[in-house]
């Protein structure tokens, strides 16, 4: 297993249990709007993009102008969403707590989101005291997953070289910033659902323990 000089992670659906409430929420109002969308087919249609794709997808099979449609529908999406967040409450990953104290490494957040929902998401898992400043977002560099540039601005934030780090997401988007950031990419995306092409560019976990335990070094 090499050695990592920093982690970078995802948070929703990474760290914070927020992926599947937010996207429930765009389902819903993408519902009152007339588009209906199965559960899971919203899940998998949206999962990781950024909220101008979710909202022009959606305007296009409802045949509206797209940038007429997001002046409503994406703060909608943001006030519902926060709504929902803090009524419900949210729960971080199972082992996200655990493996970021158990970290000797550099490490931080980079996200597509914006910065209060990041802000709320992770102060509601009780994550943000573990990350401080460390927390970067798409819309504050300018580059959105799956382009590498806000993979870039973390390394460069950390001090790390790109090729030194490895990334930790959980959408297809974000494994494919990681490779085009020159990182190792530890997805908890299941195989089945990446290209075949990246399968093995990419390396697998099903949880969160279990990349706790590749990291951690072996006994003598």
């Amino acid at each position: 297993m090499p050695q990592h000089a920093a982690l970078i992670f995802d948070a929703d659906g990474t760290l914070v249990d927020s992926e599947t409430p937010g996207l429930e929420v765009i389902r819903q109002l993408a519902a009152a709007e007339g588009l209906a969308l199965a559960s899971e087919q919203a899940h998998r249609q949206f999962r990781g993009l950024r909220m101008a794709e979710v909202s022009g997808w959606i305007a296009a099979r409802l045949d509206r102008p797209a940038e007429d449609f997001a002046r409503h529908f994406i703060p909608r999406v943001r006030q519902a969403q926060a709504e929902q967040f803090g009524r419900e409450g949210l729960r971080e990953i199972p082992g996200a707590r655990a493996l970021l104290q158990s970290l000797r490494m550099p490490f931080c957040v980079a996200t597509n989101g914006p910065r209060e929902k990041v802000t709320q998401t992770l102060a509601l898992c009780g994550l943000d005291g573990l990350l401080g400043e460390r927390v970067y977002c798409a819309y504050e560099v300018g580059s959105f997953k799956p382009e590498p540039g806000l993979f870039l601005h973390a390394a460069r934030a950390l001090g790390v070289d790109p090729a030194d780090c490895a990334v930790v997401e959980d959408s297809l988007p974000g494994a494919l910033a990681g490779l085009a950031a020159g990182m190792t990419v530890y997805t908890l995306l299941p195989p089945e659902e990446a290209p075949a092409t990246l399968r093995p560019q990419l390396r697998f976990i099903d949880s969160l323990p279990h990349l706790q335990q590749l990291l951690e070094p072996a006994g003598p």
